[in-house]
């Protein structure tokens, strides 16, 4: 079975049950058979590092201790958040570079991207604010990290 490659058109990854994913990219939607969160390890090792480098990078260029975003791809930036802490197999992973807004509307959060798609989480608004500012500061910081070498 051929893994699921991240891609610049990856917008989310979302958990269906513990071994299959539902993936969306900007022209279609489809199921994997994989979980969310080997879908991102996976990708972490095929773009040449680890998932837990991946964390301490994270951790140590932003401070952040849990619930990390990844940077899946340096040059292109393809950086992924989690909905919830990693260890939940529900956990859905979010683009950051798909995402328009984060908006509730009749107490239901949505993420609207930037292709004009819109994705109904369980997630309140205010976690999924704080996860995109997160990964928004882990771009920055890497960014930053990136000019500085180049």
């Amino acid at each position: 079975m051929k893994e699921y490659e991240i891609n610049d058109s990856t917008q989310a990854i979302i958990p269906i049950n513990n071994s299959k994913s539902m993936i969306y990219e900007e022209d279609c939607e489809y199921e994997v058979a994989n979980s969310s969160n080997k879908i991102i390890k996976y990708n972490c090792n095929f773009y040449g590092s680890s998932y837990i480098g991946r964390c301490e990078g994270t951790k140590s260029l932003t401070g952040i201790k849990s619930k990390f975003p990844i940077i899946i791809e340096e040059t292109r930036r393809i950086i992924f958040f989690p909905t919830s802490s990693t260890r939940n197999q529900q956990s859905m992973w979010i683009s950051l570079n798909h995402i328009k807004d984060i908006i509730c509307e009749n107490n239901q959060t949505y993420i609207l991207f930037k292709n004009g798609k819109k994705l109904s989480t369980s997630i309140s608004v205010y976690s999924l604010k704080n996860q995109y500012c997160r990964a928004s500061l882990l771009k920055s910081k890497l960014y930053d990290h990136i000019v500085k070498e180049g």
